[in-house]
């Protein structure tokens, strides 16, 4: 069967793009992997998040010739020789801020390598030097979202790599598919469709069964999702595609795994990108054979005038210390630690001074673990040296002086950067510099789209029928539906879909998971602004909950700053549900 499938891709006139990265930090083999368990056309890497310009922004502060994805370069040190023997084209974001920095570092490695690729780059995202004129208040990076026009010119000038910074993630499928076919930008069908396959192989693994919340029902299909494949694209003349995966992987590329992809981090109907405007309640998905499913009926529209800018700003500096507290009378050991460290922090106290206590598992326990509380102290402050190794010493030197049984988990150490303040704005198209470097040095401006449409939401489709009466009984929804949620600076996505795309299922979701049972699930949401999104093709909904994770990516207090686990925790509510949704097992 592996071969047909082999067979079949080589015939078709579809161009083949293969992602090997979702994020800075992904699997570092799957490029080598990629190459040799089958063909593409073209290999992407998606290495850019908001927190991940971030950190490239704190590199780039320390040495200015940084600000780029350096794993980037080992994974080129290991496959170089392959992707230049198989003619493979290779198109990143692992430029980051620096795209020319790491194009230059690229060449001098393919050099000692005995190679010589044509390396192209596109620039022109990065806004911080004008941030003032733009009227954007000081950030640490500011990048505007870029489209695929760019790297569709360095393809069409013969580059082997092309290295960006700061374009939309579906930019790097789509611009091989623009190059490739020969579209304009009057082919907005065409684009959006593009779009939609770029966007759900932009994150590797997770199209093909990776942090999937239904993931039983994969191992009960045979598929093992110890080591999932990343995806493949086989994107059409016509901008339609079928999502697989090479023959043989781990994980497996379903109508479901597909739907987790599309309904995160999204905002609507309509998804507004620099060269289309993806109208995403159009996109319909069919299980055509093992591993593929097709993609087709994606319409698209100008797009908006605007370019959506990347803001990041560093919140400042942190530190923690770690008190244990063991056997009786826990918090009252814990309440004078408290008053302790603050009287020994008088003198020079952190804007920010937060302590929480854990009580113990058992404090009679038969462990000492079991039996042991902790206090947990954040300072933070915009000086890292009022929070730096000073203040941990000052809770070290309570330890003959404190509570009985006295310890702590860690040493005194340096204040390290806190979270991320990620925001977006807007800027006029016209006024970013969108451009190409092309492999024999020219430097070609890339006009934005002449034709655009201010951006507007699509109102709400008339529901479904409602679903059938009948007998119900209380189970967590996890049963009926799958979730899928994460980041978006200060706001958190969540997506919800019918489990099996069962109708009844999806007429449920549809009358019944409205946005005030949604608020009352979730209590952290109960004062937030949310707005349901429903997505009847994909038997879906979407929502949008506005500053749930304020002030932005990885800075919220509490275990899940970038809303990772929203979905899976919507998921194990319990609420009433027709008997006739649930698996046999579950009822009565």
């Amino acid at each position: 069967m592996p071969d047909v499938t082999l067979v079949v891709m080589t015939d078709t006139p579809s161009l083949w793009v293969g992602n090997a990265s979702g994020f800075y930090g992904d699997r570092l083999c799957a490029v080598h992997e990629m190459l040799t368990d089958g063909p593409v056309d073209v290999l992407t890497g998606d290495y850019l998040a908001e927190l991940t310009m971030a950190i490239l922004g704190r590199d780039q502060l320390a040495d200015p010739s940084r600000g780029y994805a350096k794993t980037f370069l080992r994974q080129m040190r290991d496959s170089l020789g392959l992707i230049m023997e198989r003619r493979v084209k290779v198109v990143t974001n692992a430029g980051g801020l620096n795209p020319r920095g790491l194009a230059d570092r690229l060449t001098e490695l393919a050099e000692s390598l005995g190679f010589d690729p044509r390396i192209a780059c596109v620039t022109g995202d990065d806004l911080l030097h004008r941030a003032e004129e733009l009227g954007l208040d000081g950030p640490l990076t500011a990048n505007a979202y870029l489209g695929a026009f760019g790297i569709a010119a360095c393809l069409d000038a013969g580059a082997d790599i092309v290295v960006t910074g700061r374009v939309t993630d579906a930019s790097l499928a789509v611009g091989p598919a623009i190059s490739h076919f020969g579209w304009t930008r009057d082919d907005l069908d065409a684009l959006a469709g593009a779009t939609v396959a770029g966007h759900v192989i932009e994150c590797g693994a997770q199209a093909t069964g990776g942090n999937y919340a239904l993931l039983d029902d994969l191992v009960r299909d045979g598929h093992d999702p110890t080591r999932p494949g990343f995806p493949i694209a086989e994107i059409h003349a016509d901008g339609g595609a079928v999502i697989t995966k090479h023959p043989g992987t781990g994980g497996a590329v379903t109508v479901g795994t597909v739907t987790a992809q599309l309904v995160y981090e999204i905002a609507g109907a309509r998804y507004p990108g620099p060269d289309v405007t993806t109208r995403l309640d159009t996109v319909r998905l069919v299980q055509e054979g093992p591993d593929r499913v097709r993609l087709s009926g994606t319409r698209g529209e100008a797009p908006p005038p605007d370019l959506k800018v990347g803001l990041t700003g560093l919140t400042g500096f942190r530190n923690d210390v770690e008190f244990l507290i063991t056997g009786l009378d826990a918090e009252t050991k814990a309440a004078l630690a408290e008053r302790q460290l603050r009287a020994a922090l008088a003198r020079r106290r952190p804007e920010e001074l937060r302590f929480e206590f854990v009580p113990a598992e058992d404090p009679h326990g038969d462990t000492q673990d079991k039996a042991t509380a902790r206090l947990r102290v954040t300072a933070r402050d915009h000086e890292p040296t009022v929070i730096g190794r000073p203040f941990g010493a000052a809770a070290v030197e309570l330890a003959l002086s404190g509570y009985a049984g006295f310890h702590l988990t860690a040493p005194p150490r340096d204040a390290r950067p806190d979270g991320v303040a990620a925001t977006h704005a807007l800027v006029p198209a016209s006024e970013v510099e969108h451009l190409a470097i092309l492999p024999d040095g020219d430097r070609l401006t890339i006009a934005p789209a002449e034709v655009t449409r201010p951006l507007v939401e699509v109102p709400e489709p008339a529901p479904p029928a409602p679903p059938p009466a009948g007998p119900v009984r209380e189970a967590p929804l996890g049963l009926i539906l799958g979730a899928r949620s994460g980041d978006k600076g200060a706001d958190a996505n969540l997506g919800v879909w019918a489990r099996d795309q069962s109708e009844d299922a999806w007429r449920w979701i549809a009358h019944h998971l409205t946005v005030d049972l949604l608020r009352e699930l979730l209590p952290e949401t109960a004062d937030l602004k949310v707005t349901r999104h429903l997505l009847p093709e994909l038997r879906a909904a979407n929502f949008w909950i506005e500053g749930m994770l304020a002030p932005g990516t990885a800075r919220r207090e509490g275990l899940d700053p970038q809303a990772k686990g929203l979905g899976e925790w919507l998921r194990a509510r319990r609420v009433p549900l027709p008997v006739t949704l649930l698996p046999e097992e579950a009822r009565p």
